[in-house]
């Protein structure tokens, strides 16, 4: 029985890149790209979402999180009760407190089985070097290599610029997230930044395929290579190459300093960022910031073969947790970014009219956008509006 069931899972699991975005991996079977792929996983490249288990629904892994996670949670799981979406969730809690890798591990595996996370942030407490930050950590073992967080302005919310849409690429894996640190001699610590040919090309190859099937015109390349010539510069200069394939498209780079002074000062000059990992983690707080903060956007995590969806800007909100004023709005639309990954597109769309209602047209807003409602209020509310809408 475990031999069959381990089979019809090898046969079904679906890498990402063809899922969503099935001109993606253009260049799969091209010598010249530096990400190429195993035997295997040439092998599952045919449906478009992953397997439907028990009858049309999706087991889905929910990761809570700290802070804000288990609340945040819970409204997702009573709009999706209360709409029929086709989700089961598998929720794995991880302990920030304790030593030892086993919950983390666990939800791995559960999240290998599944295909699908829904995540809160997870606070890793520990200080022992030989505990590792959980969400790094997850990213790098299922090899999300990239985020996308796109931040578009919602109308009436209190901000310093109106009508910003831009999309965040971000590389997801390497840079100074590796977490490859060392003592050299006493009182002095180095920090390795990694950057690979490899996976900055995945991103790079991402951004520009995102532009060209969003009808987007622009890639702007965000580095530090004046200073860091060699890591920086090698994201820039695989950036540039892959250019080439997209002639369509327009592409400038901008240092990383620049870049946050050129946002602060007039964000609509951008329009698809692509970025390593650390600058991706400042711009996305900036951004969430000047369109009203960090309770409205979701943040989608990518690889070949699993796909995690969570709070754009992944805070874990520990100072306002319990006191039912905790903007819902992010974790929401993360849940309807799954619904779409999935293919329940029609549950998708109504969770993110509603919620769109809720905030812009009646005006039901937590403290941090200006509001004067709680999190069940807001919640509420999109409940309401959903008692009005039939999913066909």
């Amino acid at each position: 029985m475990a031999v069959r069931l381990t089979q019809r899972v090898l046969k079904t699991q679906t890498p990402f890149l063809s899922r969503g975005y099935p001109m993606l991996v253009t260049k799969e079977k091209t010598e010249d790209v530096a990400h190429t792929k195993t035997a295997l996983q040439k092998k599952l490249t045919r449906t478009d979402i992953p397997s439907a288990q028990y009858g049309g629904r999706h087991a889905v892994t929910m990761l809570p999180g700290g802070g804000i996670g288990p609340e945040l949670m819970t409204y997702v799981r009573d709009i999706f009760a209360f709409c029929g979406a086709p989700i089961d969730f598998e929720v794995v809690e991880i302990n920030p407190s304790t030593e030892g890798n086993e919950d983390l591990e666990y939800a791995i595996t559960s999240i290998k089985r599944n295909g699908v996370a829904l995540k809160g942030n997870i606070e890793t407490k520990s200080q022992s070097l030989s505990e590792v930050s959980r969400n790094v950590a997850i990213r790098n073992e299922l090899d999300l290599f990239v985020n996308v967080v796109h931040c578009k302005s919602f109308p009436g919310i209190p901000a310093r610029h109106k009508d910003v849409d831009i999309v965040l690429i971000r590389q997801n894996t390497d840079g100074e997230y590796a977490m490859l640190e060392h003592e050299s001699v006493k009182g002095v610590v180095e920090s390795m930044k990694v950057v690979s040919l490899e996976n900055a090309e995945r991103v790079a190859r991402f951004a520009f395929e995102y532009a060209r099937q969003n009808g987007r015109k622009k890639v702007t390349t965000i580095h530090k290579a004046n200073i860091m010539k060699l890591s920086d510069g090698l994201f820039l200069e695989v950036a540039k190459k892959v250019h080439k394939d997209y002639p369509e498209l327009e592409h400038n780079n901008m240092i990383i300093d620049n870049t946050c002074m050129q946002l602060v000062s007039n964000p609509h000059q951008f329009d698809v960022m692509n970025m390593p990992n650390l600058y991706g983690t400042i711009v996305s707080n900036v951004i969430c910031g000047l369109i009203g903060g960090a309770g409205l956007l979701s943040g989608r995590n990518y690889g070949d073969h699993y796909a995690i969806f969570e709070p754009g800007t992944r805070n874990t909100g520990t100072a306002i947790a319990g006191k039912n004023i905790a903007n819902p709005v992010a974790m929401i639309m993360a849940s309807v970014d799954m619904l779409n990954h999935t293919g329940h597109k029609e549950h998708a769309r109504i969770i993110k009219d509603a919620t769109y209602e809720t905030v812009v047209t009646k005006g039901v807003r937590t403290p941090d956008l200006g509001g004067t409602n709680s999190s069940t209020d807001v919640v509420k509310s999109v409940l309401d509006i959903l008692s009005t809408r039939r999913v066909h």
